[in-house]
């Protein structure tokens, strides 16, 4: 793993990371890349550091803006990414990783016990049924195809462009608690998507409440669109 590349942009952003943290980062790269099926196309150290681990790492400022003991949701997780770096890197978040693939979940599940990772869930559902669970739950319903212990609603969620933003709200806003928010994490042109996806938003009663593009390297930005879930 490139810890440099990770430490300087970290510096840059004015966060840090602690030897332990960035050892458990280097470890879940090896993990990723030791697995018995392809989880990732990104094969060489620095393009892991920007395109895996920083890119995730760019959700920091929202996460900690968070009460200690906070829930996360990962919709759509993949390899872990952003969800497993931004438990490293806040600890004490409660996380819960959503993806369709069993073997990925398997796989996620062994990796958060080997890095001795605390309150993580990794849940096999898709996006869509894991909200219709919440939704059921939240209305009295007696569905059951979710464990019982299992956190249904979070105070913040995020997806890492899996899909199109309107299918992004109509999956996540189930997901959400009234106040708290969702991050879709996008490409440079949103425009299009953003008006593609007002319908959506006045159907789960949310709003865009910010659209923010952080760099990631001198060739590469991410778009965070923060969506507010206000009833």
């Amino acid at each position: 793993m490139r810890k440099d590349i990770v430490v300087s942009w970290l510096a840059r952003e004015g966060q840090s990371l602690s030897d332990k943290q960035l050892e458990q980062m280097a470890r879940y790269q090896e993990m990723v890349h030791n697995a018995p099926m392809n989880l990732t196309a990104i094969k060489t150290d620095e393009d892991f550091a920007i395109k895996h681990f920083i890119d995730s790492l760019t959700l920091l400022p929202w996460v900690d803006r968070l009460c200690e003991g906070a829930s996360f949701i990962d919709i759509g997780t993949g390899a872990g990414f952003p969800g497993v770096p931004i438990k490293i890197a806040r600890p004490g978040l409660r996380v819960t990783l959503l993806d369709s693939l069993q073997k990925r979940i398997l796989f996620l599940r062994g990796a958060v016990e080997a890095l001795g990772l605390e309150d993580v869930e990794c849940i096999h559902a898709r996006a869509e049924d894991f909200g219709k669970e919440s939704t059921a739950r939240g209305r009295g319903g007696t569905r059951n195809d979710i464990g019982a212990h299992i956190d249904m609603v979070f105070d913040l969620a995020a997806a890492r462009a899996v899909a199109s933003l309107d299918k992004l709200v109509e999956y996540a806003m189930p997901l959400v608690k009234p106040g708290g928010a969702f991050l879709a994490m996008k490409g440079p042109d949103v425009e299009v998507e953003v008006t593609a996806a007002k319908p959506m938003l006045h159907k789960y009663g949310a709003e865009i409440e910010g659209i923010d593009t952080v760099d990631i390297s001198q060739v590469m930005g991410r778009t965070i669109i923060t969506i507010r879930k206000l009833k």
